[in-house]
């Protein structure tokens, strides 16, 4: 059987179509894998990482707003949605897959549009409540579109065949030990905070958590995992060496991207995060308490609703950013560390908020298509 996997651009996109074909591998250990992304992007690194071959094309999103720049980047978007449609015919012809799974990301679409024109069976996965621009398109395209939440079918056209499964993740989410995966990062007893802003990065985050970071270092009670995003890495870590806190061991580690997540969140004690769709699977999936910090810039405030979803199963504390500085997350951060049974409740309420079976609904909706 062979496979191919597309979505990229972010962890978020690239990350669940990693995660659906270490599913289908454990069915059909001898499937072949071939994974599609954009040129340039973050897929050229962790598709490699994690075992499997990557062909990129040049694909590019459009601009909504109107702007000089903007216009010069539409016509170089469209060049090169002409360009891509002929890229992913190539490829469609040489590796003859099977099926083809996109799970967004500008470079989903034309390779699953040209899928479906061949007459190959296509299958989508939307890890957001609201589901994206290329997602929408698809729709009509789509033999089945995989669903996090049965509220995201609403903003789908009504003919779209769509089936809840949840986000698939990293099965170490739910196996690693918080006892292994503290020996291993070289931990000593003190609490442990990730913070992390996307796989791209957060600024504001990235501000506020300097703060903490300089904060935590003059107290010392506390041990850090802080990752700063690929985009902001050097401006973070000049600001933390002029205030003389170190990057590396003394109980902090700063790094670009975490890319051995499953291992960071199982020794964590508490999570600082953004409300991707991904980052709120994976909580529960470790049953992990958290603070999170909704982006004010995503389309109808979705992630201050993802966080809200958490904050009412009593699982994590929300900071919005409006209202995040270094003193009011150094405060949530206490609120939760400073009180082992809060933290031991928060977590239980997590671990109550997970699906366990998305790898068989998963399953269930692919398979279908691979017998066909």
């Amino acid at each position: 059987m062979r496979v191919l996997m597309t979505g990229g651009g972010t962890g978020g996109h690239i990350n669940p179509a990693l995660a659906i074909a270490a599913i289908l591998r454990r069915r059909y250990p001898d499937a072949e894998f071939l994974f599609v992304g954009a040129r340039g992007r973050m897929e050229e690194t962790l598709v490699p990482a994690a075992g499997y071959t990557l062909k990129t094309v040049d694909v590019r999103g459009f601009q909504r707003r109107l702007s000089l720049k903007n216009v010069g980047r539409n016509i170089a978007a469209a060049w090169c949605a002409v360009t891509a449609t002929a890229a992913c015919t190539r490829i469609l012809k040489e590796f003859q897959p099977d099926i083809a799974i996109g799970t967004g990301g500008y470079v989903s679409g034309p390779i699953l549009r040209r899928a479906a024109q061949m007459g190959i069976p296509v299958a989508v996965h939307e890890s957001n409540a609201f589901p994206g621009v290329t997602v929408k398109m698809l729709a009509k395209w789509a033999d089945v579109i995989m669903l996090c939440d049965e509220a995201a079918a609403k903003h789908l056209p009504p003919e779209a065949k769509v089936v809840v499964t949840g986000n698939p993740i990293h099965q170490g989410f739910q196996s690693t030990d918080r006892t292994t995966a503290r020996r291993e990062l070289g931990l000593d007893e003190r609490p442990l905070v990730l913070s992390v802003g996307g796989s791209l990065g957060a600024r504001r985050i990235n501000e506020t958590m300097i703060e903490v970071l300089c904060r935590s270092h003059k107290e010392g009670g506390l041990q850090h995992i802080h990752a700063t995003g690929k985009r902001e890495y050097e401006e973070t870590k000049a600001a933390l060496c002029a205030a003389g806190v170190p990057l590396h061991g003394d109980g902090i580690w700063v790094r670009d991207y975490i890319d051995d997540m499953p291992r960071c969140m199982a020794a964590a004690d508490v999570v600082v995060s953004r409300c991707g769709a991904m980052t709120l699977t994976e909580l529960p999936a470790a049953g992990k308490p958290a603070v999170l910090i909704p982006s004010p810039y995503v389309a109808e405030n979705h992630q201050y609703h993802n966080a809200m979803a958490l904050v009412n199963k009593g699982a994590a504390v929300c900071v919005e950013e409006k209202d995040l500085t270094g003193d009011t997350l150094w405060e949530a951060l206490q609120s939760i560390l400073s009180d082992p049974a809060k933290r031991q409740q928060m977590a239980e309420n997590a671990a109550r908020a997970a699906i366990r079976d998305v790898d068989d609904r998963i399953l269930a909706a692919l398979e279908p298509l691979i017998k066909q």
